[in-house]
């Protein structure tokens, strides 16, 4: 049986960034939490902020480093499996590839070694400026990805060059600024904050149900849960707005989300279906009765679109997006419900003693990445056929190279990432179980940066002194 480049090289991809965007969305979220963690230790001078700060500054500097790494290789498929997408879209996306580079590696990387490593060298308010710095760099090389990735779904401001087959760029700011831009961008940047506060508040509960570090812990819990209550309330509606915006651009989609092949009236929301691509019907289908139009029309006699609207070749498949959004979606309404929890639990002053609780909160570390990539998942299979909506087909976009290739690098790839995998996660449960006192506990911040830059100066200067001194 002949192997199919156009599939294997969808899987790779999918497999690169299934690992890759696990990191790039912890480097956003903790890096922000790090920023105002350290602000509130220079503020109130808590010696526990500090340690707080330093144990998490390990953590994420493990996950930085494993996503530029795998962040590297996606830029490489683009010319390696979709050489017809590079051709195309080159003048469209490779600026906006450029911008990302020079941002992670001048604003990101320029300071990310001052915040790694200048704790004790520099003093308080230059190291402070680098973590802000950092916090800025991973969400502007976010926001330049996010452009690309977003004009793919909704391109505008370009047309198409007949001559030369490729897309010319008309309008810039229309390229970056897309219709699906300002509201995927907030989204994806909250779907960070979130997964890495309940990561944090995971990390919080796991110590207080062991009793250990109990001061550590009930900050870190704290401050976890109260991050995830802020933006998960953001993210509820702003989500649903994302959805609503597909469904003006990107129909098949939103029909593939919702489960139906017909328009139904007064639908039920669709929590279980099997569908027969092939046939366009479902062969067994559970719901919750009339939630469905609720949840779309905002009517209970509403109807709900379904996938026969979309010409047969235009259809995405619909099991992996239905399943893909569910997964998002009740998992969203799972962390929604576990920082009401919290909330009523700090309210009766029970938040530090609720075992129960914590006990849910330890399992939750994984929950806001699995969201995350089910809602990559919605969004990328959810455009199929086409990489850029509309213009270019995937069969169109994937480079002329053999199957048996493509599958010996995949290969290659699913054994590197998943020894990478479980080094990042084995390094981190360790970094975990020896706890935030196996930081240093040096002075945290030097009086001048001059020493550091210049030591054979300052030293040759000090010797100087004392000679000269009587």
């Amino acid at each position: 049986m002949a192997l199919d480049p156009v599939i294997l090289s969808r899987v790779q991809f999918g497999l690169t960034v299934t690992f890759h965007i696990i990191f790039p969305t912890m480097s956003i979220g903790l890096a922000t939490f790090l920023a105002v963690t350290e602000g509130l230790w220079l503020k109130t001078k808590d010696e526990l902020y500090l340690r707080i700060y330093r144990f998490w500054l390990i953590i994420f500097a493990l996950g930085f480093g494993v996503g530029v790494v795998s962040g590297i290789v996606l830029s490489f498929e683009f010319g390696t499996n979709f050489a017809g997408f590079a051709r195309v879209a080159g003048p469209v996306i490779g600026p906006l590839i450029v911008l990302e580079v020079l941002t992670a590696f001048f604003l990101e990387a320029g300071f990310l070694g001052i915040m790694l490593f200048g704790m004790g060298r520099v003093g308080p308010k230059l190291h402070f400026l680098a973590t802000v710095m950092v916090a800025l760099g991973t969400t502007v090389s976010a926001s330049w990805i996010l452009a690309a990735n977003s004009w793919m779904h909704t391109p505008d401001g370009v047309v198409f060059d007949a001559a030369t087959h490729q897309f010319q760029v008309v309008d810039r700011l229309r390229v970056i600024f897309n219709p699906s831009y300002l509201v995927r961008l907030p989204h994806m940047l909250l779907a960070a904050y979130i997964s890495v506060s309940f990561f944090v508040a995971g990390v919080g509960a796991w110590f207080l149900l062991r009793r250990r570090h109990v001061d550590f812990a009930q900050r870190t819990l704290s401050m976890g849960l109260g991050f995830a209550s802020i933006a998960i309330a953001l993210q509820l509606p702003l989500g649903d707005t994302v959805a609503f915006r597909m469904l003006d651009y990107q129909p098949a989609k939103f029909q593939a989300m919702e489960g139906y092949w017909d328009s139904t009236p007064r639908a039920p929301y669709l929590l279980f279906i099997t569908p027969h691509q092939g046939e366009a019907r479902n062969g067994v289908q559970l719901g919750i009765p009339l939630l469905g139009s609720l949840l779309v029309t905002r009517t209970l006699d509403g109807t709900v679109p379904g996938l026969k609207n979309t010409p047969v070749a235009n259809r995405p498949p619909m099991a992996p997006v239905f399943y893909a959004f569910r997964t998002m979606f009740l998992l969203g309404l799972l962390m929604f419900a576990t920082a009401c929890m919290s909330l009523w639990l700090r309210l009766r002053k029970r938040l530090f003693s609720a075992a129960w609780f914590h006990r849910m909160v330890q399992f939750m570390m994984p929950v806001g990445f699995i969201a995350t990539i089910a809602g990559w998942y919605t969004s990328e299979i959810g455009r199929q056929p086409w990489v850029i909506y509309g213009y270019l087909r995937t069969a169109e976009a994937v480079s002329p190279v053999p199957g048996t290739n493509v599958l010996f690098s995949l290969t290659l790839f699913a054994i590197a990432y998943t020894l990478f995998l479980a080094a990042f996660i084995g390094i981190t449960a360790r970094v975990i179980q020896r706890g935030p006192d196996a930081a240093t506990d040096a002075a945290p911040y030097a009086a001048s940066l001059k020493p550091a830059l210049m030591p054979n100066v300052t030293a040759a200067g000090s010797a100087d002194l004392h000679r000269e001194t009587p």
